[in-house]
């Protein structure tokens, strides 16, 4: 099979592409670089910024688009969604630990060698889990999400997708980071290599981190080894002071050391 100009074939309007015979050839293409990661939803630049590979999100959508619904045969009971994205069947070469126990990863997601999936877990298409990572029980990996090498992420960890508007860079967690359960990552958050979020930290586009060491605010993303526990400050407004009202506000207590290291050596047991 030739291997098309994917950049070029996807950057046209949904009418060229209904148009295309090379349909068929261009979305298996596209699905099987994903799933080898030779195509990513995201990048990092030299500056150290992730930003979205725009063609590779809007190529995904127009997947979804192009598609119907169709049923997905499966024991008990069958499945019905978009034939474009059903779910991927791995292999022994994979080197993929998939334990039994209800958890999918679709196509279009890569998920490296090495990689631990605890039932019931999701990966959606376009996303990217480094090797050597735990997606543990309950855990989200959202569309086109970036999860780095050596990431845990812990019973109940939702990290969102971002799909849509093709422009926007997803969720980033890069090498190394622990999040502890039940954690929430949206809206193109960045937590930056061996970071820990601490049990309970939801971090959206609107959460101000406020850094008790360097006494700085943080938008947007966890500094690199910065320790995130949930705390809370005062609701703004007398209303809100007179009833001793609270809002959440992550704060960073720490940096990563060796003690924080051995903390989580759980990761390593467990494998």
């Amino acid at each position: 099979m030739r291997e098309l100009d994917l950049a070029a074939f996807f950057e046209r309007n949904d009418a060229e592409l209904a148009a295309d015979a090379a349909w068929p050839t261009a979305h298996a293409q596209l699905l099987e670089q994903l799933e080898s990661g030779r195509l990513r939803a995201a990048s990092r630049g030299s500056d150290g910024v992730w930003r979205a590979n725009t063609w590779v999100k809007r190529a995904i959508l127009a997947g979804f688009r192009r598609a119907e619904v169709e049923k997905v045969p499966a024991s008990p009971f069958p499945f019905f969604d978009k034939a474009a994205y059903p779910p991927r069947e791995l292999s022994l070469a994979d080197r993929v630990r998939l334990v039994p126990g209800g958890s999918s990863i679709r196509r279009g997601a890569h998920v490296a060698a090495g990689v631990v999936v605890m039932p019931p877990a999701y990966v959606n298409v376009g996303a990217f889990v480094g090797t050597g990572t735990m997606v543990d029980s309950h855990a989200l990996v959202g569309s086109c999400a970036q999860i780095g090498a050596g990431v845990h992420l812990s019973a109940g960890a939702q990290i969102g997708g971002v799909l849509e508007p093709a422009h926007k860079a997803p969720v980033v967690i890069e090498d190394g980071v622990f999040v502890g359960a039940l954690c929430g990552v949206f809206e193109g958050f960045v937590v930056r290599e061996r970071a820990v979020l601490a049990a309970g930290v939801v971090l959206t586009a609107a959460t101000v981190v406020h850094d008790l060491v360097h006494e700085r605010e943080h938008r947007g993303e966890v500094p690199a080894g910065a320790v995130v526990v949930a705390g809370s400050r005062p609701a703004s407004g007398a209303w809100a002071a007179a009833r001793g009202l609270q809002v959440a506000s992550p704060l960073i207590v720490k940096y990563r050391d060796e003690r924080t290291d051995a903390a989580t050596a759980l990761e390593s047991a467990l494998r």
